[in-house]
């Protein structure tokens, strides 16, 4: 069984006896730690961060990089891959009967140095720190690379060794260009990539609504290939960026200045982070010179969990900031193994020295009455950041690498009771052997690399909450697995998340949602997410907020005022229930009844002499064909059907023909009454009874025959007319044969001429009962109705065109009424004296 207390002697061990130092190379302080063993793991850490000295004169030659203060986060990393090996050569399980051992250089932050440690390690000629007596060179054989925090140091590593198959597993490096296996083909890490990280940033900014946006990103490989994989996203999710600004953390104050007056300047209130620990905490700090707040940050897991970061965060400037976190771990022993680490207090052991005269603020040669170290310091008694285990997931990252490594060199030395320790191993082998692994940490978590080198990408939603002693909370309030459908991937507890101080969720949009009933229209020159909201058009709707297209409603429906829904279009046709409709059918049934009580008056006194010398038979036809014509007015009311459009012109034709053939059978009668009194004369036995009848059979059988043609050939039809208005549908009937319409019209018309010049001719006769004149006014008056007629009728809307053809009907048959047998009646009537034979006598003779 695992047993803690030999790890501790292991690792006192490790720093008294194997770690014996001595400069290879003082100026660049390039500090190397190993540790006997079989096997043996490469580790390459920023243990100083660096510092570059800025010369004003650009053309001296660059002084060269100098390593500062102890990292201390690196450390942690360090003491992890420590933990792990121990636990490794403790355990009888993997890789028994073998030790692994380790070397661990110092890359001091630059990406040179980095390269220099991985080739030097890779050669087995690492600069290192040893007794005086000592060689400067040892000979080893890495089997693989481990640490690299950075994606840029990363990738400058990954590109040198990739030729030589040396496996480099990274913790901490997040760069999804990383994920290039024809460029870096042996780079594998235990921390998701950057691209997965990007999506569900994209994910979570527009779950809010978030819409429009400002980016500052850490101006390397690292922040420009994730806010370009975030930029991407965000577009194709309908998120704007209003600026993306790069920098880091040396550069000039003019920089930082001019970034913080983007960010006062800018109209968006969230901002999206791809920032590195180091570089975000120096904008903070302009941020908090300035007294810029009222931002809804969002974070990578670079920062968002990082100790130092809410230590800067003095004036809550991140209070409510949420963002992507490593899934929260725990390895079982990790803290009491780092926890239990003691400095080594002897003349050579200058790192160490530099740890923990950073861990306690003291010095061991104190000088100016610092405090002096004493080298008893209890880890225990004091809260800093490396006693602080917040960065667990990270170690655990770390943890998983190392177990990678070992469980690969267990396949390949086809380990069982013991390791096979014969076999020739070869970096290429231990490469093939970690695309293929697949295991379960002692915490159950399963490990294992897919295609790219990447793990499955997980994180937790982390949101700053801020606690009443001053505090932050890093609270989880959401989850994010990439290997879920998209739809699922993102799981949000809205309920507990707290916001930034003068900030709400959802108001950072550049314009304002556009609701239904309008469609956007981009500004020219700016965002897609920049908008002006457009009514749509009639006879268009959207029905949905921030709408890009109308939607055209189909033909029969129409667009209600709202313009949010299509509604049946009013179908329009004159109906007896409107009150034109009800005029007109009132006006024709007035004309029927009239027409019928003058039929009974001439019925009455058809054996005066006033009836009788007009011929009263072609005068009761007249009076039948009349009503008929009131009657068939009646036809054109009401919805058009297939049997009221053939029956509407063809009836109104017909009757028509047949009142005007009868009226010119009067006038013929008159013409030939005048030649027969003539001394001589035998016209009127050409012109009897019989012959009046066939006058008028024959002129209607034409129009009958006219009638027939234009139903057989081309008939009208009810017909939806959607042209003539938009918003309505117009029930009309169509007329089928243009040439049909404009015959039976022109065949009446014909007769109609002919009737008025006839009776024109006959209106002088000398007959006190000489009917042509009124025929004359009435033909008249029935002209003038059909003539103005055309032209009202073309250019009457809707149903007003129907009504237009009844007026015209209507009126032509009262023109005929009134002045052929109104007269009549009027004598009949009021002046009986003149309704008799004497008076008839009298009268023509005198006209004589």
């Amino acid at each position: 069984k695992f047993n803690y207390k030999c790890i501790k002697h292991l690792y006192i061990e490790i720093i008294t006896f194997k770690l014996h130092m001595r400069s290879c190379d003082r100026d660049q302080r390039s500090f190397s730690f190993f540790g006997d063993g079989e096997l043996l793991l490469g580790g390459i850490f920023s243990f100083h961060n660096s510092w570059i000295i800025r010369q004003h004169n650009y053309t001296q030659k660059p002084l060269p990089l100098q390593c500062t203060s102890i990292d201390i986060r690196n450390f942690q990393f360090a003491q992890a891959m420590l933990f792990a090996i121990a636990e490794i050569n403790n355990s009888s399980d993997l890789l028994p009967g073998v030790s692994l051992g380790y070397k661990m250089y110092d890359f001091c932050g630059s990406r040179p140095q980095g390269v220099a440690g991985a080739l030097a390690l890779a050669n087995g000629n690492e600069a290192t720190f040893v007794s005086s007596e000592t060689p400067c060179t040892r000979s080893a054989q890495v089997q693989a690379f481990l640490g690299v925090s950075g994606s840029s140091v990363c990738m400058a590593i990954a590109t040198v060794i990739g030729p030589f198959n040396l496996p480099l597993i990274s913790h901490f490096a997040t760069c999804a260009c990383l994920s290039d296996k024809a460029k870096y083909p042996s780079f594998f890490r235990t921390i998701p990539s950057d691209l997965y990280q990007s999506r569900a940033l994209a994910q979570l900014v527009r779950h809010f609504g978030w819409t429009w946006v400002g980016a500052i990103r850490t101006n390397d490989d690292y922040g420009n290939n994730g806010m370009a994989t975030f930029t991407e996203t965000a577009h194709q999710l309908g998120i704007c960026l209003e600026y993306s600004v790069p920098f880091i953390s040396t550069d000039p104050p003019e920089k930082l200045l001019s970034i913080v007056n983007i960010i006062k300047q800018s109209t968006s209130k969230v901002i999206v982070t791809f920032v590195q620990p180091k570089d975000f905490i120096t904008l903070i700090t302009a941020l908090s010179e300035h007294n810029v707040t009222g931002y809804q940050w969002v974070g990578t897991e670079a920062w968002i969990f990082d100790s130092k970061t809410v230590a800067m965060n003095k004036h809550h400037i991140l209070d409510g900031a949420i963002g992507l976190s490593i899934p929260e771990a725990h390895v079982r022993g990790i803290e009491e193994f780092m926890m239990d680490v003691k400095p080594l207090n002897s003349s050579g052991n200058q790192l160490f020295t530099e740890f923990w005269e950073a861990l306690f603020s003291c010095e061991f040669n104190s000088k100016n009455n610092q405090k002096r170290c004493t080298g008893t310091e209890d880890l225990s008694d004091v809260k800093n950041s490396f006693t602080d285990m917040s960065l667990m997931p990270i170690f655990n990252n770390v943890y998983k690498g190392v177990y990678a490594v070992a469980h690969a060199l267990h396949k390949i030395l086809k380990c069982n009771k013991t390791c096979d320790t014969n076999v020739t191993l070869d970096p290429s082998m231990t490469l093939q052997h970690l695309r293929n692994i697949r295991f379960q940490t002692k915490e159950g978590e399963e490990v294992y690399f897919n295609e790219n080198g990447d793990p499955v990408a997980k994180y937790e939603i982390i949101n700053w909450q801020p606690m009443a002693q001053g505090t932050v909370e890093f609270v989880t309030v959401g989850l994010y697995d990439a290997s879920l459908p998209v739809d699922r991937q993102l799981t949000l507890q809205n309920a507990s998340l707290f916001w930034a101080q003068n900030s709400k969720q959802g108001t950072s949009i550049c314009s304002k949602p556009c609701l239904p009933g309008t469609r956007k229209v981009l500004q020219k020159g700016k965002p897609v997410c920049c908008y002006d909201c457009t009514p749509c058009a009639e006879g268009e709707i959207s029905n949905t907020t921030d709408s890009i297209t109308c939607i055209q409603c189909p033909p029969d429906f129409w667009s209600n005022p709202q313009r949010v829904a299509c509604v049946k279009k009013e179908t329009e046709f004159l109906s007896y229930e409107e009150v034109m409709g009800a005029l007109l059918t009132a006006a024709s049934l007035f004309g029927t009844c009239l027409t019928f009580l003058v039929a009974l008056i001439f019925l009455k006194y058809r054996k005066t002499p006033i009836v009788r010398a007009n011929n009263s038979e072609l005068s009761f036809l007249l009076l039948f064909s009349l009503s008929l014509c009131f009657l068939c007015s009646l036809i054109f009311i009401g919805r058009p059907t297939e049997w009221s459009c053939m029956l509407r012109h063809t009836a109104f034709g017909i009757t028509f023909v047949l009142c005007i053939s009868c009226i010119l059978g009067k006038t013929l009668l008159v013409l030939f009454a005048f030649r027969a009194t003539l001394p001589g004369s035998n016209v009127m036995k050409w012109f009897g009874p019989l012959q009046q009848r066939l006058i008028v059979v024959a002129f209607t059988l034409i129009q009958v025959l006219i009638c027939v043609l234009w139903l057989t050939i081309s008939p009208p039809f009810p017909f939806k007319n959607m042209k003539q208005f938009t918003y309505k549908i117009i029930m009309e009937c169509a007329m089928g044969s243009a040439i049909g319409f404009w015959a039976v019209l022109g065949y009446i018309g014909l007769l109609a001429v002919l009737c008025f010049v006839l009776a024109f001719l006959a209106r002088k006769l000398p007959d006190n009962f000489n009917e042509a004149k009124f025929i004359t006014f009435s033909m008249l008056i029935f002209c003038a109705v059909w003539i103005t007629f055309i032209p009202a009728y073309v250019s009457s809307p809707g149903k007003f065109t129907v009504a237009v053809e009844i007026f015209a009907i209507l009126a032509s048959s009262f023109g005929l009424l009134f002045c052929i047998f109104i007269p009549k009646c009027y004598i009949i009537l009021l002046k009986p004296e003149k309704n008799s034979k004497k008076y008839l006598m009298s009268k023509r003779n005198h006209k004589i």
